[in-house]
């Protein structure tokens, strides 16, 4: 009696709609209050891009006969607020919104599993290139102490990937320790005369000894409260280095650092005896000393990412990934957090005092201002854009980042689009910014999220990031 009643009610509504009528889509209506709220939050990031663009960017100082005169530039003012407008709608449409969150996470890990097959040949083919470079038609000056600055950015992120990225330890004093190494070679070779072989590995002994100190007070510490203390070591060793005038030079740093010699036999000197180019029978070069130099830290870049590997494998790889996704599950395992947190400090603190010994005998000065807090900074941007833990990602995001801030010195095809009187200087660290902005909304997970089981059963099957903690301490 009952579902006769309901369907007789169900027939009246329909005699009751008019003809003609289309029922209500609720999927339709979602969309269009989602675009609706999209084209909302654009128009107001333009707004909010021409009340900021005004005072900064329309009007310019220029030098005039007489005193100085106001230069205005409402096409650049336009350009800024016809990007934002379009960056927040491309954002919005893509997924960007809370709504889309999930999806586009989902998204992510599908265009990473796809393409894991293929990450495989990309170390290899990297590696390659790596070593085939200084000979390679366009390689000159320029290519070649590039490549070495991104190289030692390489190394840098790969042993502050094993602090961030496997163990889950946010370090923002990590260059305390490049410094300690840099330090370390420049005295030991002015005061005991130490060749570069005998003080890279005491260098990175030293910076180890340093990581270990830090780490025993920041054994209870996690998340902000560890971010926090590591900067202010890293800023306590700059003050110290600035200070110390009598051992360190203070702000006058430390000159005429040893350079490395051919393994202790053969010196890059134009004139004297035991010459490199004389003892292989070439004309003399200035470029074979950064070519060697360009050769030492490829090798010392290789043999850092070795040793992740293997550590990750081994029982203290798999505690410190254990640490980083639960602390309090891995102390009821019975690991032992303290050596734990300890070693991931200092093999991650040695490996950066080995970048730091290397960085003082290529650029024969260091002082205090190379090691700020922006150094730290930068080397963690190169972690968590390529991904914490992974390897090929780390390598990656330093070949964009360090060769990016390079390659925006001179950008000539933006001055069409912004005018000819556009400088790509001023303008590279707004730019870079935005690019990163871009890609960790794109990515949030870092370039490349997925990661490989350290141990598996049968088959290492890449997983998607979203089943990975990315650790905070």
């Amino acid at each position: 009696m009952a579902d006769t009643t309901k369907l007789a009610d169900q027939h009246s509504d329909q005699g009751a709609r008019p003809a003609g009528a289309v029922a209500a889509d609720p999927a339709r209506d979602v969309r269009y209050r989602d675009y609706r709220r999209i084209l909302i939050e654009s128009v107001a990031a333009a707004i909010i891009m021409a009340l900021l663009s005004f005072p900064m960017f329309v009007y310019k100082t220029t030098d005039a006969p007489g005193g100085l005169a106001l230069e205005s530039r409402w096409g650049l003012a336009a350009t800024l607020v016809a990007l934002a407008f379009a960056g927040r709608l491309a954002f919005g449409l893509l997924g960007t919104s809370s709504r889309a969150s999930d999806a586009a996470s989902s998204v992510g890990g599908g265009i990473t599993s796809t393409f894991a097959g293929t990450f495989k040949f990309v170390g290899p083919a990297m590696i390659v290139f790596a070593i085939i470079l200084p000979f390679l038609p366009f390689s000159d000056r320029y290519i070649m102490d590039l490549a070495v600055l991104v190289l030692t950015y390489v190394m840098l992120g790969w042993g502050l990937n094993i602090v961030v990225g496997l163990a889950g330890l946010l370090d923002l004093g990590y260059v305390a320790f490049y410094a300690v190494g840099a330090y370390s070679y420049a005295l030991l070779a002015a005061h005991f005369g130490f060749s570069f072989w005998i003080c890279l590995p005491l260098a990175g002994i030293l910076a180890a000894f340093w990581g270990i100190l830090l780490g025993f007070p920041v054994l209870r510490l996690r998340g902000d409260y560890l971010a926090i203390v590591t900067l202010a070591f890293g800023e306590i060793i700059r003050v110290v280095l600035l200070n110390w005038y009598q051992f360190t030079g203070g702000p006058d740093g430390l000159s005429r650092i040893p350079r490395p010699s051919f393994f202790g036999f053969l010196e890059f000197k134009r004139f004297g005896e035991n010459t490199f180019h004389g003892f292989f029978g070439l004309d003399y070069s200035s470029l074979h000393r950064i070519i060697f130099l360009y050769y030492i830290i490829l090798v010392l870049a290789l043999i850092t990412n070795y040793v992740t590997i293997r550590l990750r494998r081994l029982p203290i790889g798999r505690a410190w990934e254990a640490m980083r996704e639960d602390e309090i599950a891995c102390k009821s395992l019975g690991i032992n957090i303290v050596t734990t947190k300890l070693s991931a400090f200092a093999i991650g603190a040695m490996f950066g005092g080995f970048a730091g010994s290397f960085f003082a005998t290529k650029q024969g000065f260091i002082s205090p201002e190379s090691f700020v807090f922006l150094e730290s900074a930068i080397i963690l941007a190169i972690v968590v854009l390529g991904g914490m833990g992974s390897q090929i990602g780390v390598a990656i995001a330093a070949v964009v980042l360090i060769g990016g801030l390079e390659y925006l010195r001179d950008v000539t095809f933006l001055k069409v689009i912004f005018g000819e009187g556009f400088d790509p200087k001023q303008w590279r660290m707004v730019i870079f910014g935005l690019l990163m902005v871009t890609v960790m909304v794109w990515r949030p997970r870092g370039l490349i999220s997925n990661r490989t089981p350290s141990i598996a059963l049968k088959e290492r099957r890449a997983i998607g990031s979203e089943h990975v903690q990315e650790g905070h301490g």
